[in-house]
């Protein structure tokens, strides 16, 4: 089946099967404890959850996704500016991903009128309900995974919700949240591969991976390290993690790693693929803001304490909604723990 699904222009058999990613992707425009690796000795030896960090960018940097502010609701000169848009402009400006199945998409069965949902989507609406009395006061910008620090940085948005691992490199770009979900790096692969999970088993293997993800530093950390059989190929990076699944479609990679909460979307996507191996990291996603938006952190964050506590309408209601059918009904691996506010200033 995987040899009819090559050369996607002309065949329709990958219509079929792809159909979801071809919408999704045309719509709109860390680590663990190391284990030394060979090609025969698997990297997934090392051990992974609660005890291991974040991001690779610092060996001084622990626990990221605690360095940020404590709860509070009061305005301040960040959420004045946004309540004091007027007209078509009082609107929260927002990063988001558009082709992130059951994350932040257009379900291509609802028409041309579309609008963006998905679990990502659930929480701005619940941000902006907050801030401007209003969950559709939002205006949607779809943006790369290599393009969430810039677009936070240069005020083209005022926040990106956009499935974005904290990690000590970012917490130095951009301001973050508390984490609202718990993931890791998984590997994605056809069922007939004998490639295994982040192991032995990638050696001489083509891994494809978005640009500026952690996915991307991870393999390249360990490839420095010799924690990645060093015939590994990593060097196919895309915009978008979900162009690493046309790419694997197309056999032009051998493999996928990437968040296991995307990777688990996409499986779900193409019964050809599947998730091999279990997560090698622990990773937090949380809200990227401005670093000087002060009064922003410490609304989302209290957004969040609320968000969290709502069993009818908050986060446990959007997980059953949307990543229940991937992740499992059991909602507590992907649950963050009780947020620590540890920024000061």
């Amino acid at each position: 089946m995987r040899s009819s699904l090559r050369g996607w222009g002309g065949v329709t058999a990958m219509a079929v099967v792809c159909a979801l990613v071809a919408v999704f992707a045309l719509c709109l425009p860390k680590s663990a404890v190391t284990a030394k690796a060979t090609d025969t000795d698997p990297v997934s030896t090392r051990t992974t959850g609660a005890t291991a960090t974040t991001g690779r960018a610092d060996d001084d940097c622990e626990e990221p996704e605690k360095q940020t502010l404590a709860p509070s609701s009061a305005d301040g000169p960040t959420i004045r500016a946004i309540k004091n848009r007027t007209g078509e402009k009082r609107k929260l400006i927002v990063g988001v991903d558009q082709n992130s199945y059951r994350w932040g998409y257009r379900n291509p069965g609802r028409g041309k009128a579309a609008e963006l949902e998905g679990f990502d989507i659930d929480l701005v609406h619940r941000i902006a309900e907050d801030i401007l009395g209003d969950p559709k006061a939002v205006q949607f910008k779809a943006i790369p995974t290599n393009q969430r620090i810039p677009a936070v940085q240069e005020g083209r948005v005022d926040m990106v919700v956009r499935t974005m691992t904290i990690n000590c490199e970012r917490i130095e770009d951009v301001a973050f949240s508390a984490p609202y979900f718990k993931t890791g790096q998984q590997v994605l692969a056809p069922k007939y591969s004998p490639v295994k999970g982040y192991d032995g088993t990638l050696a001489g293997k083509r891994i494809c991976t978005a640009a500026g993800s952690t996915a991307y530093s991870t393999l390249e950390e360990d490839k420095k390290s010799g924690d990645l059989p060093a015939t590994t190929d990593i060097s196919t990076t895309v915009p978008n993690q979900l162009d690493c699944l046309v790419r694997l479609q197309l056999g032009e990679v051998d493999a996928v790693v990437t968040d296991g909460a995307l990777a688990a979307s996409q499986a779900a996507q193409d019964p050809t693929v599947q998730l091999k191996g279990d997560a090698f990291t622990a990773e937090y996603y949380g809200v990227a803001m401005k670093k000087d938006a002060d009064d922003l952190v410490r609304r989302v964050n209290q957004i969040l304490v609320d968000y969290r506590k709502d069993t009818a309408n908050g986060w446990q209601a959007s997980y059953e909604k949307w990543l229940s059918a991937t992740l499992g009904k059991d909602a507590g691996k992907s649950e963050p723990p009780a947020p620590q506010y540890l920024r000061t200033g």
